[in-house]
């Protein structure tokens, strides 16, 4: 297991509940540790991936009367994660070593998030998500080869907009990014009143400079809100570490308004945004995220990027970072 106590103590999103309710059982992989996911009614359990007999993937067993069946031999393992049955001695009881490894698990927000050490907080906050009056649309998931921080980072910079997202989220007549401050507060980074231009950010036709409120809330999670009084959107971008440069994103994506715009049409559009960024993503280098400000060049447009390495260091995140 890799030796980062900062995220190996944080949630992590690995599924949808919805893709566990078809299967029964999943094979994940998050911080390069494979892990089971299986469920009993609605009781989500996440064990390590393996057999402690002869180290098979527990993943490719079958649920059956309420416990874990391992393919190979037939072990059964209950919810607590002790094996019950051996078939080959039918009559012996299991010895007490033979246990698989459980995780702490729990759904939030429609997705299984994962903890391999001991929670440290909570699953991180998304207000919009009891609020009635929004639409939620998950987007994703995204798979990038690229380490959770640059991806994180690349969602909490606007100045890629008019070059990256051209026509859509920006436009290289009006590349200027305001200035804007940017704090590490007991939330994480926050940062108010990000200003960029966009060619049509209402569906009026006309372009128009907006405000967006960023935060990132956990190292590997991410919130916007675009700042309005009437039209509200915000985004919710949490990260699948897989391995240090092996990503899955996976984005909420809520409006209070459009509620006659098809769901379908709203994540094609996030999804074409996304595969702008994802190869510029995978073509960064060095691959891990230069935790050193002096390794790389900064402006005032990347005040946000500036906090974000700052808090990632002070935290002591190690796992996807240089």
């Amino acid at each position: 297991m890799i030796d980062d106590a900062v995220l190996l103590n944080d949630w992590h999103p690995v599924a949808t509940m919805e893709s566990l309710r078809e299967r029964q059982i999943l094979g994940v992989r998050l911080l390069e540790e494979d892990i089971v996911l299986w469920r009993i009614d609605d009781q989500v359990l996440a064990w390590q991936d393996l057999c402690i007999h002869r180290g098979t993937r527990l993943s490719l067993g079958k649920v059956e009367d309420g416990a874990l069946v391992c393919p190979y031999h037939g072990w059964s393992y209950d919810v607590s994660g002790r094996c019950v049955h051996i078939p080959a001695h039918p009559d012996q009881i299991p010895p007490a070593k033979a246990r698989v490894k459980p995780y702490h698990a729990r759904v939030q927000y429609g997705l299984i998030w994962v903890c391999l050490g001991e929670p440290s907080g909570d699953v991180p906050p998304f207000p919009e998500w009891e609020d009635p009056a929004f639409r939620k649309i998950l987007c994703g998931p995204y798979a990038v080869r690229a380490s959770g921080p640059r991806i994180v980072e690349n969602f909490l910079d606007i100045a890629h907009f008019p070059f990256v997202h051209e026509g859509i989220l920006g436009d290289k007549a009006h590349p200027e990014i305001s200035d804007y401050r940017a704090e590490i507060t007991s939330e994480g980074v926050v940062a108010q009143g990000v200003r960029v231009y966009q060619p049509d950010p209402y569906g009026t036709g006309k372009g128009d400079t907006v405000s967006y409120t960023y935060k990132a809330l956990r190292p590997l999670t991410a919130y916007l809100l675009k700042e309005a009084d009437g039209p509200r959107f915000s985004i919710l971008l949490t990260i699948t570490p897989h391995a240090a440069t092996e990503s899955t994103a996976w984005m909420w994506m809520t409006m209070n308004y459009g509620h006659d715009i098809p769901e379908e049409k709203l994540r094609s559009w996030q999804d074409t945004i996304f595969s702008q960024d994802r190869p510029i993503l995978e073509s960064q280098r060095p691959e891990l995220l230069p935790l050193d400000l002096q390794a790389e060049l900064h402006l005032r447009s990347d005040r946000l990027a500036i906090a974000y390495r700052t808090w990632l260091n002070q935290l002591g995140l190690s796992f996807g970072t240089a």
